[in-house]
């Protein structure tokens, strides 16, 4: 049975066309106006927008090892609700991925429970080099080098190995860029200062401008030194866009970055309400750099939104400064949150899929996703952008059960979500067929 989609206004590569889409087996047959829907299973999109599904390139799902924080099954339900069709996942689980035996595991686990298509990071160690080179770019989506150490302390701060893995991998190198003897040097000042009494206010000082700054600027001389292909993950400050180019498209950039939804809504004085629910790494700094990167977004220096969805329970989270871990759940509402952008006229709704859409198949080179074309994959989501729908616990799908947006209005309630050609979630309801494995060009 065909599907057909009609009467919706379809976003895609900067327009926005009034018609439909017809649907067949995984992929989309053909777009128009005034299409044949004989033997189609009938959509009537009633003039609600039909856009491409969203494609995050940074999350923690926590499986295998972390499962009491999150799995697989719940945070892709979290995922496809929210309009994200893709999704690609971090090594730092128990155990990690920092072998290909242990990384394929990730594969076939999430072929069996996965509602949303996948791909997994290979990560780095400083003395997993040779594993790291195996990786085969056509199948994965990248290496994963933490220049820092966060959740699951797998830092890379071994010269030799950095320059091996820049001088020598064919895949996309993905880097968390924070200098960790600043970091640590940062942590002993304030801990002195003021012990277990530290405000989470304080975050953003001990993960400092310039311990990113320090970071990116080394990524991106390796990156620059080797001809590496380099993404620079959540970017968080406004020095660090000097390190990135707008003079040329997206498809030409060696070096790209992105931004994370928190960071472009949150900002120091938020802790004041959401203390730990908004504590993370790299961390929500002062309005000035949530401007900057914004803008950075607008004028191309920053290539794409993500999430770096990172759940830890409530329990976790109720610790204090040095007890609680950093993370939070975003992927159920990044694009409600960037549509609230829209929505407040910031900016247009072509630019929202441009970044959450588009151009993370651009930077990572999906083959045959991340737009509404004839002959690609029919990863779809259709929404209402004058429907209000309201964050709180009991919508809240994420397996750790709360949000930082917990509690906020937005304008768009997410409708229907196509994965690869199958409707997995129906207003509310979910249908469980899974996702694919997500393949790349190998010409990184």
């Amino acid at each position: 049975m065909k599907t057909a989609i009609v009467n919706a206004r379809i976003v895609n590569e900067g327009i926005i066309l009034e018609g439909d889409v017809i649907i067949e087996n995984d992929r989309i047959a053909q777009i128009g106006s005034g299409l044949s829907t004989e033997n189609c299973n009938v959509i009537d999109a009633g003039g609600k927008y039909l856009i491409p599904g969203v494609i995050d390139s940074q999350v923690h799902f926590r499986e295998p090892g972390l499962t009491h924080k999150a799995e697989l099954a719940t945070e892709t339900r979290a995922a496809v609700a929210g309009g994200t069709t893709s999704f690609f996942d971090m090594p730092n689980t128990k155990p990690q991925a920092v072998t290909q035996e242990e990384l394929e595991k990730k594969y076939v686990r999430a072929s069996n429970v996965s509602l949303a298509n996948y791909s997994f990071y290979m990560g780095a160690t400083n003395d997993n080099l040779e594993e790291v080179l195996k990786t085969d770019p056509a199948k994965v989506c990248g290496i994963k080098v933490f220049m820092g150490s966060s959740t699951g302390n797998m830092l890379v701060d071994d010269e030799k190995t950095l320059e091996g893995i820049f001088g020598n991998s064919t895949s996309l190198i993905a880097t968390h860029c924070e200098k960790e003897e600043i970091v640590r040097r940062n942590e002993q000042i304030f801990k002195e200062k003021y012990g277990d009494s530290m405000p989470m206010s304080m975050h953003p000082d001990i993960r400092s401008v310039e311990a990113c700054f320090e970071s990116s600027k080394m990524a991106v001389g390796l990156a620059r030194k080797h001809n590496a292909r380099l993404h620079v993950l959540h970017l968080t400050t406004a020095e660090e866009l000097v390190h990135f180019d707008n003079t040329i498209p997206v498809e030409q950039k060696r070096i790209t970055s992105e931004a994370c939804v928190h960071h472009l809504w949150f900002s120091k004085d938020d802790y004041e309400t959401k203390g730990s629910y908004i504590k993370c790494n790299p961390a929500v700094k002062e309005k000035r750099h949530r401007e900057a990167l914004f803008q950075g977004l607008l004028d191309n220096k920053l290539d794409l939104i993500a999430t770096d969805h990172a759940p830890h329970t409530k329990e976790e989270k109720a610790g204090n400064y040095w007890t609680s871990p950093s993370g939070l759940p975003l992927v159920q509402h990044s694009l409600q949150a960037v549509m609230q952008f829209v929505k407040q006229g910031k900016v247009s709704i072509d630019w929202a899929v441009n970044k959450m859409c588009h151009c993370p198949a651009i930077v990572f080179k999906i083959q045959d996703r991340g737009y509404i074309r004839e002959g690609y994959f029919a990863d779809l989501v259709l929404l209402d952008d004058n429907k209000p729908y309201t964050v709180n616990e009991g919508n809240i799908l994420s397996k750790c059960g709360w949000s930082p947006f917990d509690g906020e209005t937005f304008s768009t309630t997410i409708l229907k979500t196509f994965v690869s050609g199958n409707l997995v979630y129906d207003e509310g309801k979910f249908n469980e067929i899974y996702g694919q494995r997500l393949a790349f060009s190998s010409v990184r």
